[in-house]
């Protein structure tokens, strides 16, 4: 846990705030990588991730960049009701969105405000001297984060701004920008889930290999009806043998809380991959968008905060 104080607050976009996040002793706040993200402890008790949506400036400060969400379960909405001064705790920064080692042209595409993470990795990408193009869609001007920014910043050039709502923008053609770089280019895509769902069934329809289209949600996608079938199965404890039962409406994270089995959880949906723990034995039934399809096949991992078990029993590696 990390204490800081926000430093200043400023309206990014309608129903976007950006949020600066200051070492309350001005110390210096561990480094990050492009596509790192914090956990936020809210004052109510909600903790909620975000992503770092700057290359840090100055070492003792974070930014984060938040949309206030209609559907949202409390935490932006809380968010928005943060001031100048109010004392907060965070995580280190964590990073499943790196960008790849490789020299490849990244092809950057951000839905909304999944422009937060894609920020900054433009920022290295710039940096770096690497190619990069960075595809924005948004509604409108006025709903787009850092929009501003972006048409006069440092690597204008890179930018293709898409507006759904402005007739002269109009959206994305989502097959003509991806066959421009199947052959040679990583993707790098974030924004709502139906949004980066389409974007990489384009992808995969188009040939883009699974290993160069790296993507991070904020939320799940919503299970389509009849796609859920929870059945009771159990969990057996690799290191000690135990077997614990998971009911029809338990996940196997409350079970291993509820019997004294630490496992980190943060998101609860299967997003950001902090509860991911290696299975023995069993066959997952795989709920998260954090695992690749490939990952998924295997079978290897699993995500205990919301996914479950095909077999009657399901070892894990704890």
């Amino acid at each position: 846990m990390i204490p800081v104080v926000v430093r200043n607050c400023v309206e990014e976009a309608r129903n976007v705030v950006r949020l600066v996040l200051g070492s309350q002793d001005g110390s210096a706040l561990p480094p990050y990588e492009a596509g790192a993200h914090i956990d936020l402890h809210l004052p109510s008790g909600l903790i909620r991730q975000y992503s770092l949506c700057r290359m840090q400036s100055d070492p003792q400060y974070y930014e984060i960049a938040v949309l206030k969400d209609s559907q949202s379960r409390g935490g932006s909405r809380e968010v928005h009701t943060l001031n100048i001064g109010d004392e907060l705790n965070i995580s280190a920064p964590r990073n499943h969105f790196s960008l790849a080692k490789t020299k490849r042209k990244a092809l950057l595409i951000a839905g909304g405000i999944g422009v937060t993470p894609l920020l900054p990795m433009a920022q290295q990408l710039h940096k770096m001297g690497l190619p990069f193009e960075f595809h924005y869609c948004a509604k409108s001007p006025d709903t787009a984060a850092f929009a501003k920014a972006l048409e006069s910043g440092s690597f204008a050039d890179k930018m293709h701004f898409h507006y759904s709502q402005v007739p002269t923008s109009g959206r994305m053609d989502v097959v003509n920008v991806l066959s421009q770089n199947a052959m040679d280019g990583e993707l790098y895509v974030c924004g709502p889930a139906d949004f980066i769902t389409h974007i990489i069934q384009q992808a995969e329809n188009l040939g883009w290999p699974d290993e160069r289209v790296h993507r991070e949600y904020f939320t799940a996608p919503d299970l389509a009806e009849g796609d859920v079938d929870n059945t009771a199965f159990k969990v057996k404890i690799a290191s000690t043998g135990e077997l614990l039962d998971v009911a029809e409406d338990q996940t196997i994270f409350q079970v291993l809380e509820s019997n004294g089995v630490f496992v980190p959880v943060s998101c609860e949906s299967g997003v950001c991959g902090t509860c991911q723990t290696g299975v023995i034995s069993g066959t997952p039934d795989h709920r998260d968008v954090f695992l690749t399809d490939k990952e998924h096949t295997e079978g290897k991992l699993i995500m205990p905060c919301c996914s479950r078990s095909k077999s009657p029993v399901i070892e894990l590696d704890l």
